[in-house]
């Protein structure tokens, strides 16, 4: 199966071809009527639900006749995301459900600008290169030792991801796996080549020795070979295997990645947005600060198990061997670190263009982080007055973005001109050039680069959030919801996580994302426990796409490479899906709760839930 090219999203997902796939695989009298499936699904789904907003006639029931439709349409992607995400712009304003104006507002909201401000800088890190020297700087800190490697791998694929897209990440990584690998296997057939030249000259000059006493080494030696040495075929299946667990590494470390910040993956900015659409008085608790203590030790966590398991699984748990302690490098590992060398040494010392990114990306994270740390004050309300209530995350991303499109991609010149001291027709020409160069990024590479499909994703599912609440449709859920009060609280986001992992493998993360929380925020006030205690498990979950190709664009990338089967991945995946679960359960239950307070239910949602028991009242 495969993708869609895929923007430079994080983790977006992005349509999937399935057609021509499920048509092979389907029996020969169905292959006919499968011609007909998306024309069947495009049309046949809102005639079948047409009954709902008939025989129901009130606004909660047309609100959910379009959100059941638009579900059916993300999941089966008859037409693309971005088109059925526009939907609510027309049939609520037809149905009666929202104003035109109200609708239109939720597309280019403030979540909106902060997800485009950030990618501007991911961009602009792109476009300069300066992942691909952080990457390569890194593995040749770490060293090439395959324990380490992988372990290298997969630091640089999750850094990388937490700040530009996870499938540009896994794009640019892959290669640099495959260059690796490819040295490796030469130096590897090289070694053996010269290995048995010299074992085979060894053995003729031993067998002219033993000529006299023994006639049978006659045969022997004239056909010049030696019988073959078993370790061979064990070698070339352990190398098949380690070339199966460093590529599979990389697109499951670019998933896990993107969980670790508030920008890293589009689930986690769908879950800012909601919040701020359902619950405005919720004093910002979800940001750029908070949402990294909550999810970066958590992705810590799933990184060093998930490179635990792929080293069970593909490698074996040989210390010695995988770590090389106290021993050489070998031909092998040597080789590899010399590609490393070699692609370092094509970019070059690094730009002054380079050094402007790099300064510009690690300011935009200062000022994320100390706008509002909590336990101080922070910049906001620090220099201007009662900031706290009108700057949020996107103000510094949107900044940052402005100061790309100024900045030089050249250092200025301070030249003074002095016509005795140089030569005229020079002079003239160095007064022509503008002070400032070009800058270090143009409006054409980020149109190119944007994902704007994902945009209208965002506003798409803010306008289902906002149209379910004032319609009265997220009250009619939550009173349906109210006997799930008697399981654990505990129990239940666990449940969430496992049924939002298995939904993610074969709908978009976004779309999924996009879904559910709305219902999880339901749920919540229904049973009257914390809203992020089932949102927070819903969101990360939602990225975690490991078992299928066609999951997610990273798992695409990587299947495309030809190492790995479908049957490797499901292997592979459904372990680091359940490790996955455990892991968001653990944080949610410990650190979670107190970071957020997870074990209380705030006054913000309270009145939330009092409007909720309003409408249902009267209705």
């Amino acid at each position: 199966m495969a993708e869609q090219a895929a923007g430079p999203f994080p983790g977006q997902g992005q349509a999937r071809d399935t057609r021509g796939v499920t048509q092979d695989m389907a029996p020969t009298c169905l292959r006919p009527l499968l011609r007909y499936r998306s024309f069947a699904t495009l049309f046949l789904t809102p005639l079948l639900l047409l009954p709902l907003p008939i025989a129901v006639p009130t606004r909660e029931a047309k609100c959910a006749y379009i959100i059941i439709v638009m579900a059916v349409y993300w999941c089966t992607e008859v037409i693309p995301l971005a088109v059925t995400s526009l939907m609510p712009v027309v049939f609520f304003p037809l149905l009666g459900v929202r104003s035109s104006k109200s609708v239109c507002l939720q597309y280019l909201n403030d979540t909106t600008m902060l997800f485009f401000g950030g990618l501007i800088v991911a961009i602009s890190v792109e476009q300069w290169n300066l992942h691909k020297r952080i990457a390569l700087r890194v593995l040749l800190i770490l060293g090439v030792k395959p324990a380490l490697l992988m372990l290298g791998f997969m630091v640089v694929t999750a850094f990388l991801s937490m700040w530009i897209s996870n499938t540009a990440t896994t794009a640019m990584m892959v290669p640099i796996v495959q260059a690796v690998l490819d040295q490796m296997d030469n130096t590897e057939h090289d070694v053996t080549m010269m290995e048995q030249a010299t074992g085979q000259t060894n053995t003729v000059i031993e067998l002219e020795e033993k000529n006299v006493s023994d006639p049978t080494s006659v045969h022997v030696i004239s056909n010049g070979q030696v019988p073959d040495d078993p370790r061979s075929s064990e070698e070339k299946k352990m190398r098949k295997r380690i070339c199966k667990g460093m590529t599979l590494c990389i697109c499951y470390a670019a998933s896990i990645g993107g969980t670790a910040t508030l920008t890293g993956t589009g689930p986690n900015m769908v879950l800012k947005g909601q919040m701020n659409q359902l619950y405005p008085n919720n004093n910002d608790i979800v940001n750029f600060a908070s949402w990294f203590g909550f999810a970066f030790p958590n992705m810590i966590l799933m990184l060093v198990l998930a490179w635990l398991w792929l080293q069970c699984s593909f490698m074996g748990l040989n210390f010695k061997k995988s770590w090389g302690c106290g021993t050489e490098r070998t031909a092998k590992e040597r080789a590899a670190y010399d590609v490393l060398k070699a692609e370092m040494k094509k970019l070059g010392p690094i730009s002054y263009a380079e050094s402007s990114v790099l300064l510009m990306f690690v300011l935009l994270v200062l000022l994320w982080f100390s706008r509002n740390p909590g336990f101080v004050k922070g910049w906001a309300s620090m220099l201007f007055p009662g900031g706290e209530k009108y700057i949020t995350d996107s103000a510094p991303a949107v900044f940052i973005a402005l100061l790309l499109f100024i900045l030089p991609a050249n250092k200025p010149k301070f030249k003074g001109w002095n016509p005795s001291m140089s030569d005229p027709e020079q002079a003239e020409e160095d007064i022509k050039k503008p002070f400032l160069s070009a800058p270090l990024l143009d409006w054409n590479m980020v149109q190119r680069k944007m994902p704007w499909s994902v945009v209208l994703l965002l506003g798409g599912g803010f306008a289902l959030a906002d149209a379910s609440a004032s319609s009265g449709l997220s009250a009619w859920l939550g009173h349906q919801m109210t006997p799930l009060g008697s399981i654990p609280p505990w129990a239940i986001a666990t449940i969430i996580s496992l049924i939002i992992a298995v939904f993610t493998e074969c709908t978009s993360n976004v779309a999924t994302a996009t879904l559910f929380i709305p219902v999880f925020s339901t749920l919540a006030a229904s049973v009257r426990i914390h809203p992020l205690y089932v949102m927070l498990p819903g969101t990360l979950s939602a990225s975690f796409a490991f078992m299928l190709p066609v999951a997610t664009p990273p798992n695409a990338i990587v299947f495309s490479y030809g190492h790995i089967r479908v049957l490797d991945m499901v292997k592979t995946g459904i372990v680091l899906n359940i490790i996955g679960v455990f892991c968001v359960t653990l944080a949610i239950n410990t650190w979670g709760k107190l970071l957020f307070e997870l074990d209380t239910f705030p006054t913000w949602a309270n009145s939330t839930t009092s409007q909720v028991l309003g409408t249902i009242n009267s209705h």
